[in-house]
């Protein structure tokens, strides 16, 4: 392996995680290096505004340069992770169409989670999922060039499936997505649309359980059911899905609902990183990792947040969210320096500061420090603030509150652009040698 001057610490993801886990670091006389396959950090809990035209796409989003601008010893990478090669400390990345090489001292992976349809392959070809950036992007553009289409719509079955949305899984994603879209469907978009004046949206949350909201007290659980349907949305329980196509769902019970927009948020997996190891993966792909975060059966690789499982005192796998990532990540680091020390590593203690899942306009609830109950508009009020705390950059926190405060005073969302993309981007390489290509046939005799 080779030896560096400095111990060189490289890190996958650069999500809650990974910057997390680079912030601590950062303080220290080490190399830190971030590889990621975006040049941003995406504040993932604010997806959802982004499919329903509550926020830009760049008010949740912050480059990752821009974070560690002052730090001369933290460096960004961006490319795609296709192998780590753990007995000679190395990593490949592709970057540029090139793979590049990086060795390291300590390897801390981050690399989170992505949408789990649970092996159903006509599932994944029908439904939106909303993990990344460019999900929500999608899954905004379709939304509303379904409007455009209902509004030329002459045939009223078709028309009342374009207004029809179905969001699968009964999580905080789940709960906060069908609020949203029913407020942008019946309190903005009608406005628009004179010709589609007197039909009524529908959207409905299925989940496959007979409850939502499964970690929280039953009383919260109630609270946000009534919640959710005084604001619209039909709830089902208990009738999962059991097959679906590009116009309609079918429910375990028979029940077919004719509708062309699928919202999955009902599972997620490990990031495929998590084989790249070759190690037993435990449940949802992920890796097992020691208590003091140390991937078992691996010499100096640490795993946090989505990708690690560890267990707590009762057996139960910490949860895929982000407090546990920002924890586990800050531990990795401190563990890492600890190592470097000589000294001996610390086990991972979770600090529950509490979950919350908000509904629509003043309705959310919220279980803080797993014993203070918050319903209504007192929860709404408490998501909105920690929300704002955790979104990285002032610019982009000054233009959410301005925009949440329009909402709640107007029900507008003025982001209601359709932003098509190229379906294939190519890259530089490509590029240069299609212009070789072409410079070298040009100058061929005849």
């Amino acid at each position: 392996m080779e030896q560096h001057e400095r111990p060189k610490i490289v890190i996958v993801g650069a999500g809650f995680g990974g910057l997390d886990a680079a912030r601590t670091l950062a303080k220290h006389p080490l190399d830190v290096l971030i590889i990621d396959r975006h040049n941003f950090h995406t504040f993932t809990p604010l997806l959802y505004q982004v499919a329903t035209c509550a926020l830009d796409p760049s008010e949740i989003a912050y480059p990752v340069r821009t974070i560690f601008r002052g730090k001369d010893n933290v460096r960004f990478l961006l490319g795609e992770l296709e192998a780590i090669d753990y007995q000679t400390q190395q990593v490949a990345v592709k970057t540029n169409g090139r793979m590049h090489q990086e060795p390291y001292d300590y390897l801390i992976v981050a690399a989170g989670s992505i949408t789990s349809f649970f092996g159903m392959d006509k599932l994944e070809k029908v439904a939106f999922g909303l993990k990344s950036l460019s999900e929500g992007v999608v899954l905004r553009n379709h939304i509303l060039k379904l409007f455009e289409r209902a509004a030329w719509t002459d045939d009223p079955q078709q028309r009342d499936a374009m207004m029809t949305i179905v969001v699968v899984g009964g999580g905080p994603t789940g709960l906060e997505t069908a609020g949203a879209l029913y407020e942008l469907y019946n309190y903005v978009l009608d406005r628009e649309y004179p010709r589609l004046k007197h039909i009524n949206t529908h959207v409905i949350l299925v989940e496959a359980t007979d409850r939502i909201l499964a970690p929280y007290p039953e009383h919260l659980q109630k609270a946000a059911r009534r919640q959710l349907e005084s604001l619209g949305v039909e709830v089902i329980l208990g009738n999962p899905l059991a097959d679906a196509a590009s116009d309609h769902i079918r429910l375990k019970d028979g029940r077919i609902i004719p509708t062309y927009t699928l919202v999955w948020a009902a599972g997620v997996k490990a990031s495929p990183v998590a084989g790249m190891l070759d190690v037993p993966l435990s449940r949802a792909g992920r890796i097992p990792v020691k208590p003091t975060l140390a991937v078992i059966g691996r010499e100096r690789i640490y795993a946090v947040g989505d990708i690690a499982y560890l267990e707590d005192r009762a057996g139960q796998p910490y949860p895929m969210v982000i407090q546990v990532a920002k924890q586990q990540a800050k531990l990795a680091a401190k563990n890492i320096l600890r190592q470097l020390r000589g000294e001996s590593q610390e086990s991972f203690e979770y600090y529950d500061l509490g979950i919350m899942a908000t509904i629509g306009r003043s309705r959310a609830v919220a279980w803080i420090f797993n014993r203070v109950p918050l319903s209504g508009f007192i929860a709404w009020v408490a998501w909105l603030g920690l929300h704002l705390v955790w979104l990285l950059g002032f610019r982009n926190r000054l233009n959410v509150l301005v925009n949440w405060f329009w909402n709640y005073l107007t029900y507008d969302r003025s982001v209601r652009i359709i932003l098509e993309h190229r379906p294939h981007e190519p890259d530089l390489e490509e590029e240069l040698l299609a212009e070789a290509q072409a410079t070298t046939s040009s100058n061929l005799p005849g």
